[in-house]
């Protein structure tokens, strides 16, 4: 049981990502999938995550309307739009699956998951 984070990078403000959270051991179908991120001197945050609803429910205010879940089933991966990016952004990213593999409304708490990636490097800088 894998969840394998990538897509991180160095972008310039204003630019886009998107990370890949790929899973192997388990299928990702209709868990809750979490993305957390930690800055330098910062405690871990929860930043948003989709339920089997495929609803995105977010944590922080500003990411909403840049940022964005979603789930290719046949890749068994969940993908994190990361669009207008800001230098605050900058953080390693953590995505996470829930052990219960129906969550039909998920929840920004770390708590709330019982696998973990090992985490992608996004830095936002000109």
């Amino acid at each position: 049981v894998q969840l394998q984070a990538s897509g991180g990078g160095l972008v310039q403000p204003g630019g886009s990502l998107r990370l890949s959270c790929a899973a192997s051991g388990f299928t990702l179908d209709y868990r809750g999938i979490g993305w957390f991120r930690q800055a330098p001197g910062k405690e871990r945050e929860g930043v948003l995550c989709i339920g089997s609803n495929d609803g995105n429910t977010y944590n922080i205010d500003s990411v909403k309307g840049r940022f964005t879940i979603s789930r290719d089933i046949s890749k068994n991966t969940v993908y994190l739009q990361m669009n207008n990016l800001k230098p605050e952004d900058t953080a390693v990213y953590y995505c996470a699956a829930s052990g219960s593999p129906f969550v039909q409304y998920c929840a920004v708490v770390p708590g709330g998951y019982d696998y973990w990636g090992q985490g992608t490097q996004v830095t936002v800088s000109s």
